[in-house]
């Protein structure tokens, strides 16, 4: 396999960081983009931290932080990565169960692997972070010498892959033409052109669907339960103990994990909490149900739901169309609603291409997992385009995403 070459860079060194807190905070951030219009909160220094802090990644929960900074002689960041050692694939969102099982059949230990991502976040974003305006230094060779120094840390800790996940695209073409392989996902996301109202919205849609979303609007509001945002210092510990005990009925109900703690909504609140959006629902006084989201630039990000009660069409209510009515409200360009969700299709959320870059050390294994990937994407590409046909927009007012 093509290896990243590295670019000369005088002056640069790359350095694996065990911790988040050995990164200062305001160089991270810059070189995350946080000053521009399209920042993503996920990517944030604090997110991360706020991850570590809370015991929600550490060795013991299969999250190692293994971050990558290149750094001038100063100490001047300039490029950053977060990158995990681990020892399982659960919290990832793509899905190489199947390569694992395949490589430990053959003899191979698959497992440590590194991750390059954002934990339990199926969100894209930068990856590949660097210092904008660098001096003295080109933006991509910033990115190919950040690629190859995680590279470099996979080799010499001997793993059997490194996986980068959700990269926005730029990133991934900068990966794909180091030579890593190329996978293609997909989720669904609603797109804001230009609405002023729900019902500006709801007049794009063809006569069918826009009957059936008011309907189930109107089933939702009439359940009893009472739906409100909150956001920033009104956010109270009673809203946390109450989503916290629905993100947790919601990870037993699906078999999962859940990873994040207590503590971990306690400092998200404390240092992303106007980025922060709850929708909360409350019934004779007591929360039943809830949704959490997260504010960038120009995107809402939905992230975790859970409910203690069954009403119908309140999760469509609560997570897509008040995340609607938001983004309309605050000009955004952009809702997420999260991984997995074709029923998301006939509530204006279209399929919209995701990616992932896959670096593995076996010569045999790779070309084995080359040629299934060579399969994958054009079937997924291919759903894509047939989704995004079916769905509830009038076909002359249709845009792909």
């Amino acid at each position: 396999m093509p290896q990243p070459k590295s670019p000369s860079l005088q002056s640069a060194t790359v350095r694996i960081v065990p911790s988040i807190h050995e990164i200062d905070k305001e160089q991270w951030d810059i070189c995350a983009r946080q000053n521009s219009n399209d920042f993503n909160p996920f990517v944030q220094h604090a997110f991360y931290s706020a991850l570590e802090d809370s015991g929600s990644v550490t060795e013991e929960t299969g999250w190692q932080p293994q971050h990558v900074a290149v750094e001038t002689t100063d100490g001047t960041l300039l490029a950053c990565a977060a990158m995990y050692l681990k020892d399982h694939s659960y919290g990832e969102y793509v899905f190489d169960w199947g390569w694992a099982n395949a490589y430990e059949r053959a003899g191979g230990n698959y497992y440590p692997k590194l991750q390059c991502a954002v934990p339990f976040t199926p969100a894209t974003g930068p990856r590949l972070m660097t210092r904008p305006n660098a001096i003295n230094f080109d933006d991509q060779d910033l990115k190919r010498t950040l690629l190859a120094g995680m590279i470099e840390v996979a080799d010499r800790k001997n793993v059997s892959s490194l996986h980068v996940t959700f990269p926005d695209e730029a990133d991934f073409r900068v990966m794909a033409d180091a030579g890593l392989l190329e996978r293609y996902g997909q989720q669904f996301h609603w797109k804001n052109e230009d609405y002023k109202s729900f019902d500006d919205f709801l007049a794009a849609l063809s006569s069918r669907k826009r009957k059936n979303i008011r309907k189930e609007r109107e089933k939702a509001n009439a359940s009893g339960v009472n739906i409100y945002t909150v956001s920033g210092d009104d956010i109270t510990c009673r809203h946390w103990d109450a989503f916290y005990r629905f993100y947790r009925l919601t990870s037993d109900r699906k078999w999962g994990q859940a990873y994040m703690t207590r503590s971990f909504f306690d400092l998200l609140s404390e240092q992303m909490g106007d980025q922060v959006l709850l929708i909360m629902g409350e019934e004779g006084g007591e929360i039943v149900c809830g949704a959490l989201n997260l504010l960038g630039g120009d995107t809402l990000f939905g992230r975790n739901w859970g409910t203690v009660v069954h009403y119908p069409m309140l999760h469509f209510e609560v997570c897509y169309y008040r995340a609607i009515d938001f983004a309309i409200e605050r000009g955004l360009s952009w809702v997420e609603a999260g991984a997995q969700g074709p029923h998301k299709l006939q509530r204006g959320y279209l399929p919209r291409k995701t990616y992932s870059a896959h670096w593995i050390a076996d010569g045999g294994f790779r070309d084995a997992v080359s040629q299934y990937l060579s399969q994958e994407r054009p079937a997924i590409e291919g759903d894509v385009d047939t989704l995004t046909e079916l769905g509830p927009f009038k076909r002359t007012e249709r845009q792909a995403p």
